[in-house]
């Protein structure tokens, strides 16, 4: 009887921790996705405030669309002058355009600048890290209104993939103690990016 009981006890753990860890699961669609996900759910790095983290059940993500996946001409802009890019506090990052970026969605030809970032002895950022934030007519729709980011690395050509699918918003999206760069006007795309990550509850 005792044995019975041990074992319907082992069975019951068994199904009761099949249950949570398929509650606890999260989907993703891309290594992408998959990425952000864990990171957002790791309390140790997350940005989510603690009543956010405690009902975290993964990201909003459109659906991954090859359309929003686009070959971009690189035009350098070599020795161009850092500036103080405005954040969402007092603080500025130091950035330069690095060149700017032609490529067409649906047939529209669309520019973007995109920026390097002051070297810095004290930072991690890796020296052919380029750093493409845009604005588009999702923002305060499906998408957070401060626009998203996507994260790009020097070419060794002048042509640069760029995948929209990858868009991420700034942190400041989730938590207003963040500190995020502001996306310059300029970089503002007249039309739709329905693709990378949605906006977040209410932000």
């Amino acid at each position: 009887m005792k044995t019975l009981l041990t074992i319907g006890l082992a069975l019951s753990g068994i199904i009761f921790m099949g249950c949570h860890s398929q509650k606890n699961s999260i989907k993703s669609q891309s290594e992408f996705q998959e990425e952000q996900n864990s990171f957002f759910k790791d309390a140790s790095k997350s940005p989510l405030k603690s009543k956010d983290l405690k009902a975290f059940e993964g990201l909003d993500f459109f659906p991954i669309d090859s359309m929003f996946v686009v070959k971009a001409q690189l035009k350098r802009t070599p020795n161009t002058p850092y500036f103080e890019m405005k954040t969402t506090t007092n603080r500025v990052t130091r950035e330069r355009v690095f060149g700017v970026l032609s490529f067409t969605i649906n047939g529209q030809l669309l520019k973007l600048k995109v920026y390097q970032s002051e070297p810095n002895v004290d930072s991690d950022t890796d020296s052919d890290y380029l750093f493409l934030p845009f604005l588009d007519a999702t923002n305060g729709e499906t998408t957070y209104g401060g626009g998203r980011y996507i994260d790009l690395s020097i070419p060794a050509t002048d042509v640069l993939m760029i995948d929209f699918n990858k868009a991420y918003n700034p942190y400041c999206a989730y938590n207003e103690k963040y500190s995020c760069p502001i996306v310059p006007r300029e970089n503002y795309l007249a039309l739709e990016i329905r693709a990378g990550v949605k906006r977040f509850k209410d932000h």
